[in-house]
C-alpha cells in the first residue's frame, strides 16, 4: 500500500524524460528552468555533467522525472567512454527523448551522431539558445531538422526561459497515467553531499575558467555540521598550483561562491589532491560516480 504522500489522484500522469545531445547544448539549463532551481550544475565546458542527474517536476496532475545525461561527444579518454554509454543507455529507458541542439551553432555533425542513436517517434526536438538568433535563421534550422522526421519540435531559450512553458505542457501531454514515483516536495534524487561536491566543481569552473584542467573530480569526504569536506582530485602535481591558486586566491574565492548556496553558519574546507590519470582508471571513474 502506498504511503499518503505517494498517492496519486485518478488520471494523473507520470513517467520519465532523458535531456540528451552534445556537450554545452544547455541540457543542464534547460533542466534548472524547468524546476525553478539548480539542480544540475552548468558551465561552457564540456562533459560538466558527468552523473545522470534526476530531476523531478511536479504539480497537482503530473509528475515528470527529467534525467539529465552528459554531453555525448567523441571520447578520448575511458572516463568519455563511460559518460558517453551513461547518456545512451538512459535514452532508452524513458518514456520520452528531449533532444537538445545549439540554435547558435546550428545542426552539426556531432548532432547527427547522436540523432541516429534515437528513435524519432520517442523524441521530442528541442533547438535552443534561439535567444538572440534571427526568426529567419530559427525557420531555416527547424526546416532542416525537420527532415529528421522526429515526433515535434520546439525551439526554447533554457536561459531566459522562453518557448519552455509550451515544451513543458507538450511533455505533460505525452506521459502515460502513472503513480508518484517520488514525493511532491522532492525536486532531485540527489543527496545534499552530491549538490555540494558538484557545486565546488561548478564554482572551480567559473573562478579558474581558462586556466583549469578539464581533469578534475569533486567528492564530499565528511559531513559534521557545521564542518563539511571536499576533496578535489586532480591527474598531476603540476595541476594543483592551478586549483590552488596565487596564495590560495582561487580556492578561497571558491568556497566563498559555494558557501552562499549553504545553510548558513556552513564551514567548507577544500583539500586539493593527485590521482595519477584517473581519467582512464575504470575503478577511479566507477568511484568517483561517474
Amino acid at each position: 500500500m502506498n504511503s499518503p504522500e505517494l498517492t496519486a489522484p485518478p488520471g494523473f500522469r507520470s513517467g520519465f524524460v532523458s535531456l540528451t545531445g552534445r556537450p554545452n547544448v544547455g541540457k543542464s539549463t534547460l533542466l534548472n528552468q524547468i524546476l525553478d532551481e539548480h539542480v544540475s550544475i552548468v558551465s561552457n565546458k564540456a562533459q560538466t555533467t558527468r552523473s545522470d542527474i534526476k530531476g523531478v517536476f511536479t504539480d497537482d496532475k503530473n509528475q515528470i522525472v527529467f534525467v539529465d545525461t552528459p554531453g555525448i561527444s567523441k571520447p578520448v579518454s575511458e572516463l568519455g567512454k563511460s559518460l558517453n554509454k551513461s547518456a545512451l543507455g538512459a535514452s532508452d529507458e524513458v518514456d520520452l527523448v528531449c533532444f537538445v541542439i545549439d540554435g547558435n551553432s546550428g545542426f552539426g555533425r556531432g548532432d547527427r551522431y547522436v540523432a541516429a542513436k534515437l528513435d524519432p517517434a520517442n523524441t521530442v526536438c528541442v533547438l535552443n539558445k534561439i535567444d538572440g538568433v534571427k526568426p529567419e535563421k530559427i525557420l531555416a534550422q527547424l526546416t532542416e531538422l525537420s527532415e529528421l522526421d522526429f515526433s515535434s519540435y520546439y525551439p526554447v531559450s533554457a536561459w531566459t526561459g522562453k518557448g519552455v512553458p509550451d515544451l513543458l505542457e507538450h511533455i505533460k501531454s505525452r506521459m502515460p497515467e502513472g503513480p508518484l514515483w517520488f514525493p511532491r516536495e522532492m525536486k532531485t534524487d540527489r543527496g545534499e553531499g552530491f549538490r555540494v561536491a558538484e557545486l565546488v566543481r561548478e564554482q572551480l569552473l567559473r573562478v579558474a575558467e581558462k586556466e583549469l584542467p578539464h581533469s578534475i573530480a569533486t567528492r564530499l569526504v565528511s559531513w559534521e555540521w557545521p564542518r563539511i569536506k571536499v576533496e578535489i582530485l586532480v591527474e598531476r602535481e603540476s595541476q594543483k598550483p592551478i586549483v590552488i591558486g596565487k596564495n590560495g586566491a582561487v580556492l578561497k574565492q571558491v568556497g566563498i561562491n559555494v558557501r552562499k548556496k549553504l545553510d548558513k553558519g556552513a564551514y567548507l574546507e577544500l583539500v586539493v589532491k593527485v590521482r595519477k590519470n584517473w581519467q582512464e582508471d575504470a575503478d577511479a571513474i566507477s568511484e568517483f560516480g561517474y
